[in-house]
């Protein structure tokens, strides 16, 4: 059985090469060159993609005796997953550029080249676990609750699953750093990246204004009347809930509530209009290949870090949900996820259109 190992130069699928190897597996091991440090502006080394990271990840490689690739999709990053970044922010939308780039790079173009290569499975260094139950595959959380990466693959389908191996899904961080240790990795104390790969400062206005070329045009704040309230620096700079970095004073506390792109306005108001109990999310990918005939109680996450919260899940039709909260939630962002958890199981995802 053959295996194409996803290699970043990191620790975690490092070590997943090794215990696909250790498992029997005949492995290839593989990077995608997803941009160039020139292309985000950046010195080499700072973030995934570098040089430095393919010399890691064939390091690992050639330690473990296997075929190594590097990949060059760097087109289809910048159309699938770059540009689409960029227009969802100039929407006034938060959106999460890694789930794109799970669902159409590494779970969508890798996985179409492993198929080409003979291949019978992709693995990654993953958080996540796999198992399979009454003919279907279970997307289930990472045992290391601290780790877990189930949210970022709330996209992935039963095809997708059926070709898919997550080796660390039931280790703990410090176990894979003791592995690599143990193993000589040349990588085993490289830190984890944070930050959008082609961001990794954090400044998304700016990454826009260098992909476009061009200062992003100001506007005006409003009340929810329309009331002019000041000038703001470019629509990207804002989302939803956000306190700091309006460079406006007044005497009680203002947040942004509202993004419209149309008219290129921040709304701002007080704190309690963030908070809602309903919200609409679309383009829904339920794991089990289908919408449930009815409603359900789920706990669910509208954002990465964000504690579960239960929610009466309403299917409307095979990829739109109405998600009805026990207790309200705050600040929950359009073009963010929703994703539902039925116990440790990922039941499906999709992006939040707006509250009500």
């Amino acid at each position: 059985m053959k295996a194409l190992i996803a290699m970043s130069g990191g620790v975690d699928s490092s070590i997943a090469a090794y215990l696909m190897k250790k498992a029997g597996w005949d492995c290839i091991g593989a990077t995608m060159k997803l941009f160039s440090n020139e292309e985000a502006g950046l010195a080499e080394g700072h973030v995934c993609c570098s040089l430095s990271d393919v010399f890691d990840a064939r390091s690992v490689a050639n330690r473990l005796q296997i075929p190594y690739f590097v990949f060059n999709f760097q087109d289809d990053f910048r159309r699938c997953v770059i540009d689409e970044f960029v227009r969802s922010y100039l929407n006034g939308l938060t959106h999460n550029p890694c789930i794109e780039c799970n669902r159409r790079l590494k779970f969508g173009r890798l996985l179409r080249r492993a198929e080409e290569l003979g291949c019978d499975c992709v693995a990654t260094g993953h958080y996540a676990r796999i198992e399979k139950s009454c003919g279907r595959h279970l997307l289930k959380k990472g045992l290391d609750e601290s780790k877990d990466q189930s949210y970022v693959l709330c996209t992935l389908t039963q095809k997708q699953l059926a070709m898919l191996n997550f080796p660390l899904g039931a280790m703990k961080k410090s176990e894979v750093r003791a592995m690599a240790a143990q193993l000589g990795f040349v990588n085993a104390k490289k830190h984890d990246s944070q930050d959008i790969c082609f961001a990794p400062d954090g400044d998304y206005a700016k990454t826009i204004e260098r992909i476009r070329g061009c200062v992003l045009p100001r506007g005006k704040f409003t009340d929810a009347d329309g009331c002019e309230l000041g000038k703001h620096m470019g629509l990207a700079r804002y989302t939803i809930g956000q306190r700091k970095g309006l460079g406006l004073s007044f005497g009680e506390p203002r947040y942004v509530v509202a993004l419209h792109p149309e008219e290129n306005t921040v709304v701002l108001g007080a704190e309690k209009e963030l908070w809602s109990r309903t919200l609409l999310a679309a383009n829904f990918n339920w794991i089990a290949g289908q919408a449930p005939a009815e409603r359900l109680r789920l706990k669910v996450k509208i954002r990465y870090r964000q504690p579960e919260q239960w929610a009466e899940v309403e299917p409307l039709g095979t990829d739109k949900v109405r998600l009805v909260f026990d207790e309200p939630q705050r600040a929950a962002a359009p073009g963010q996820y929703a994703v539902l958890y039925d116990g440790d199981c990922v039941a499906g995802g999709g992006v939040i259109c707006r509250q009500i």
